[in-house]
């Protein structure tokens, strides 16, 4: 693998591509080229990445292609880089994106990895590294909350990553095992409270977190469930906007009301927190993981916290593909990545300096 195509260059398709950049050669790809105080490290080319064609010419010149695009174009991008025989990565959260990426692979000549993110991704890489520690699993619990540091308002929100993407997951069923039993569940419900390090916080079900993990997981487990983590009330509001207002029925009005409200923040943090539970031999024990990450320099310039994490997961993934550390054709469930070999790789790395 020497050629990748980065699709997609908002924060974090420009950080997955100077990342990659450091090892291969990348050509960042989008429709309207981002116009940065500073000259990135790897090649820009102006493109309509909803253009078959254009698309089947630029995968021609290329071994792989990342796409950091927002879900509902990534079925296209899937489709085409399987006709040309490369490999595929994104960090979709969309479900059924997901299952459509998963047929193609059965006959893939490449790998097909969607669900290379935050969560999906490097959670699942996380509590499936925990569950293997033990002899007999109870229960499996995965919760990720990316936040503004200071948060301000009732919705105590920012949308440092794609608002489409919130809302979509905030819409979806989740997927979740329940008393032993694989069923879905409404996004938004099942609120809990979280303390961490003397902050209160709020969880509550989104949906594609989890990734392929209850497939993994079903016949193993009385519980598996991923929350998103929020500041109290959020959860709250979200339901009044969507339920209430009836504004589940206008997505893009929906989009452009919390974009305009609540804009990024340079000021971020993401926590990373999972808990499995089960028998090691005889002895029922419980291990945790947890995380809090903050904005950091890389090349020169501070990025968000959300966006170097979902961006050194994903370019983790491409790093192992490469070298052989995981399967070079079909599809790659993130629960099969060892977290091990994962924060050996250059890019994983940026997760244990925090």
């Amino acid at each position: 693998m020497k050629n990748i195509a980065v699709l997609g260059l908002g924060k974090v398709g420009t950080l997955v591509g100077v990342l990659l950049q450091r090892r291969f050669n990348v050509v960042g790809i989008d429709k309207e080229p981002p116009h940065y105080d500073f000259d990135l490290p790897f090649a820009v080319e102006r493109g309509d990445v909803t253009d078959e064609e254009y698309l089947r010419d630029t995968f021609g010149r290329v071994d792989a292609v990342v796409s950091a695009l927002p879900y509902f174009l990534n079925k296209q991008v899937a489709k085409i880089a399987h006709e040309r025989g490369i490999h595929y990565f994104d960090l979709t959260e969309d479900v059924e994106t997901t299952q459509y990426i998963r047929d193609l692979s059965k006959d893939a000549k490449g790998v097909m990895a969607p669900q290379c993110g935050l969560a999906p991704g490097y959670i699942g890489i996380v509590g499936s590294d925990l569950a293997h520690r033990f002899t007999k699993l109870r229960d499996i619990e995965l919760r990720v909350g990316a936040l503004p540091r200071y948060p301000n308002g009732l919705l105590a929100y920012s949308f440092t990553w794609s608002p489409a993407g919130v809302i979509n997951e905030y819409l979806n069923d989740a997927e979740v095992i329940h008393n032993g039993e694989r069923k879905m569940v409404p996004s938004l419900d099942g609120l809990e409270y979280i303390n961490i390090e003397g902050q209160e916080f709020e969880a509550f079900a989104t949906s594609g977190g989890l990734g392929t993990m209850c497939e993994t997981y079903e016949g193993r487990v009385d519980t598996l469930n991923y929350k998103t983590i929020r500041y109290p009330g959020h959860g709250k509001l979200m339901r009044f906007l969507m339920y209430e207002l009836i504004l589940k029925e206008d997505k893009q009005q929906l989009e452009a009301i919390l974009s305009n409200a609540k804009p990024p923040v340079k000021e971020d943090v993401v926590y990373v927190y999972a808990v499995v539970e089960g028998w090691k031999k005889d002895t029922l024990l419980r291990d945790e993981y947890f995380g809090a990450f903050y904005p950091k320099e890389i090349g020169g310039h501070t990025w968000r916290a959300i966006s170097w994490t979902t961006a050194a997961s994903i370019a983790a993934v491409v790093e192992m593909v490469a070298d052989g550390a995981m399967p070079s054709t079909g599809f790659i469930k993130q629960e099969d990545i060892p977290l091990e070999d994962f924060l050996k790789t250059d890019n994983g790395s940026l997760y244990l300096d925090k």
